[in-house]
């Protein structure tokens, strides 16, 4: 009978053990298989869709090497529905903290939540969310759009400071939906208010892709015969537009001016080589700021509301000289 009564009580000893092991992992816990105190991170990345978001993937994952961080990553392929389902799987994982850079501003307070109660802290990097729940995340980590788009409509203004009639301009406008499509477009029509001769007279979608950037440039160029300058909200749909305006036998950054934004190589490249006239710079490389951050989310400490990256501006003789040192 006690040899009888001592296995039942090991038995309910480990069942208590193991009920009480079976709750959320609180945060800060290696989670999802680091061990020794390893943070674990679930990141969901929008895709790969553009050069600048090739150097963002790459500086995160490099920087989670660094620091030590076991970084699970996922490709959303711009999918809202693929990120969603990624964040749902790291909470189920019950990793230490989640980033995830958002395909479109709205659609998340559903699964916001789910990792709030589950006690697994979110940071946003690149692009931030509108969400109708408190406290679903931590912080922000990325550059201010609106100013980006105030600086591209600062040049245009100056530019065509003495242009003596109207100037017709294009706009090729980043994912819809997005972030940086919303606010780069609120901040170019604000700065641009300065001088009435300034008109957009077409504005579409390019998807921050080269392929859509030189497909709705065609269509604008069909539709428009007069267009003096574009406004491209990333370079890799600025690059499309040069290929545009080549095909349709005009010279980019001469007959057709073109102001973009991100400052990825290929884009200083193009404005080195005089294709592009200004170039606003969006910093990717966000991975080694987003560790720092992580790690004092994940031990309680307290981090701001909003982190600005700091972003510089190029015309075509800075990009010149700045381009053999460009890291991205």
């Amino acid at each position: 009978m006690k040899r009888v009564l001592t296995a039942v009580l090991s038995i309910a000893s480990v069942g208590v053990l193991a009920a009480c092991g079976s709750g959320p992992v609180p945060s800060g816990s290696s989670g999802g298989g680091g061990g020794g105190g390893q943070i674990t991170m679930g990141f969901s990345q929008v895709g790969a869709e553009s050069g600048w978001r090739t150097a963002n993937t790459t500086s995160i994952q490099d920087a989670a090497k660094a620091a030590d961080v076991n970084l699970k990553f996922s490709d959303a392929n711009g999918e809202q529905e693929n990120q969603i389902s990624a964040i749902r799987s790291f909470v189920q994982q019950r990793v230490g903290v989640i980033a995830f850079s958002p395909v479109v501003r709205t659609g998340w307070d559903a699964v916001l939540l789910e990792a709030k109660n589950a006690g697994i802290p979110v940071i946003l990097t690149d692009r931030a969310v509108d969400t109708q729940e408190k406290d679903v995340y931590k912080t922000f980590i990325g550059a201010d759009f609106v100013q980006e788009g105030k600086w591209a409509g600062e040049w245009t203004a100056k530019e065509y400071a003495s242009a003596p009639g109207p100037v017709n301009i294009v706009q090729l406008e980043g994912t819809t939906g997005s972030d940086p499509a919303l606010e780069r477009t609120t901040g170019f029509a604000d700065a641009i208010k300065t001088n009435p001769n300034l008109k957009i007279i077409a504005s579409q979608s390019g998807d921050f892709t080269r392929s859509g950037g030189k497909q709705v440039m065609e269509a604008f160029l069909k539709a428009n015969p007069k267009i003096d300058m574009v406004f491209a909200q990333n370079d890799d749909m600025g690059l499309g537009a040069v290929e545009a305006i080549e095909a349709a036998g005009k010279k980019p950054g001469q007959d057709i001016k073109i102001v973009a934004i991100d400052a990825t190589h290929d884009g200083m490249q193009a404005t080195a080589d005089g294709k592009f006239n200004f170039l606003v710079e969006c910093n990717p490389l966000l991975g080694p700021q987003l560790m720092d951050i992580a790690k004092k989310v994940v031990a309680g400490e307290a981090v701001p509301a909003r982190i600005v990256t700091k972003d510089q501006t190029f015309d075509q003789a800075q990009a010149k000289a700045a381009l053999p040192d460009r890291k991205y």
